[in-house]
């Protein structure tokens, strides 16, 4: 690969998963705009990141990277931002307990409003419409005009995602965070049942704790890391027009970011060796995700570090691998032991999610959370026969009372999912079950900790 780069040489790319816009005048001025947009974060925050992730792939940190498949303008307001921030820490703070170190935490938020599709068009009652590529790109209305891929959608997903990182930061940094109140964080339908008493157990002892320094006079809102917590926020990296418009040149270093969200990944769709995501993605100084799935080979693995990290920059590069339950152990111990002999210091991170979907007898895009749990039960045996770090999850959810995933503590049924399944593209595990599974990956944890 050639390797002098600049901002728009992955023009000279085929570009994988791109709308047809459908005024290109119009595309050309709102980029333009987008251009001229203070940037949503900044490149300290970028740096601290990575600094995090590096602890994560020396096994000094776990990663948690969580939040909505698809987010949606209308679904883009105070309650329900709470509500998955909530989940989150709840979550942190379980894996936190059961690991004993600590949690990043990195949201599939502000900012995950576009989806790569396996097709470019969808039958929907009798009517062939062009497929719903996220609410930056088109509506999820099915018609003909809504279909079409609309360019003032960028700007509503820029400042749709200014307002969310806003809100967020003041939940994180304002004392909604603080460690005393973590009893308040759990969500009101999750207020019944064993988990509930499991949570509390865990709430209840860190408050025992709190009030044991605060009687020692060491009071948590004057300690940062007991007052607040670091939120990054992640999206896929698809829109490289909408990308590459929010990248900016740091002050400090002269080196380029990506400031439309700490950390990015590139889809098991785009990472193409001689693609345009990949030429875009190897240019800024960002963490970089890259989905692995089953069509990617040890061989193809190997050069797409050698091109994302070349300098084997620890924190640069979160690997997220994606197989299914039952293809995992077909896949990543070569890909383990090939990352292993290069001495790549990546991050080792399990998307039990998208190797698992498949369609119910009652026709709804489902997963079962047998086998997400068994997914990743089976990437940290992966990583612990291998003497590898497995360093973390990537699941889709929601704080919403979904019923979009089969299984779990409530047993959601088949005939169950059309109750209340809302999701824009691909289904999530609600909040009992996103607790569950904090709760399973903690015991694991627990138990590596100790040698079991």
């Amino acid at each position: 690969m050639n390797t002098s780069w600049h901002l728009y040489s992955w023009r000279e790319r085929q570009a994988a998963q791109q709308p047809a816009w459908h005024d290109l005048e119009q595309h050309a001025t709102v980029i333009d705009e987008l251009k001229q947009q203070p940037p949503l974060v900044f490149a300290g925050e970028v740096r601290q990141l990575k600094d995090h992730l590096a602890q994560v792939a020396r096994g000094n940190a776990f990663l948690l990277q969580a939040g909505d498949c698809a987010e949606e303008f209308r679904q883009s307001h105070a309650k329900i931002i709470k509500e998955k921030l909530k989940i989150i820490l709840q979550m942190a703070i379980v894996l936190t307990y059961g690991g004993l170190k600590p949690v990043v935490k990195v949201g599939r938020i502000a900012g995950q409003y576009a989806k790569p599709r396996s097709k470019s068009t969808e039958i929907i009652d009798g009517q062939e419409l062009m497929t719903f590529r996220g609410d930056c790109v088109n509506s999820l209305e099915p018609t003909v005009q809504g279909r079409l891929p609309d360019s003032n959608r960028l700007l509503r997903a820029y400042h749709q995602s200014a307002s969310t990182l806003n809100l967020l930061r003041a939940f994180t940094h304002g004392g909604f965070a603080d460690l005393s109140r973590v009893h308040s964080w759990n969500l009101d339908f999750v207020k019944n049942g064993p988990l509930v008493h499991k949570y509390e157990a865990v709430a209840e002892a860190i408050y025992q704790t709190l009030e044991f320094m605060r009687a020692c006079g060491l009071d948590s809102s004057k300690f940062p890391q007991l007052h607040q917590v670091d939120l990054y926020t992640s999206h896929e990296g698809l829109l490289l027009d909408y990308e590459s418009a929010l990248t900016r040149v740091d002050s400090l270093t002269q080196d380029w970011y990506n400031c439309s969200a700490h950390m990015l990944w590139i889809g098991d769709r785009t990472r193409q060796i001689d693609g345009a995501h990949l030429e875009y993605f190897r240019g800024v100084r960002n963490p970089i995700g890259l989905k692995v799935g089953p069509t990617c080979d040890a061989d193809e693995l190997t050069r797409l570090i050698e091109i994302l990290n070349p300098q084997n920059e620890p924190g640069r590069l979160v690997l997220i691998t994606r197989f299914g339950a039952g293809k995992i152990n077909d896949h990543l111990p070569a890909l383990v032991q090939r990352v292993k002999d290069m001495g790549s210091e990546v991050v080792w991170s399990c998307d039990p999610m998208h190797g698992n979907t498949f369609l119910s007898s009652s026709g709804y895009k489902t997963r079962h959370f047998d086998q997400i749990i068994q997914e990743i039960r089976q990437f940290f045996a992966v990583h612990r026969s291998e003497g590898t770090v497995a360093g973390g999850i990537h699941l889709e959810l929601t704080g919403d009372h979904v019923t979009e995933c089969m299984g779990g503590t409530e047993e959601i049924k088949d005939e169950e999912l059309p109750y209340r399944y809302s999701t824009a593209c691909d289904p999530r595990l609600n909040a009992k079950q996103s607790l569950e599974i904090a709760f399973q990956v903690s015991e694991v944890l627990r138990d590596h900790r100790n040698g079991a």
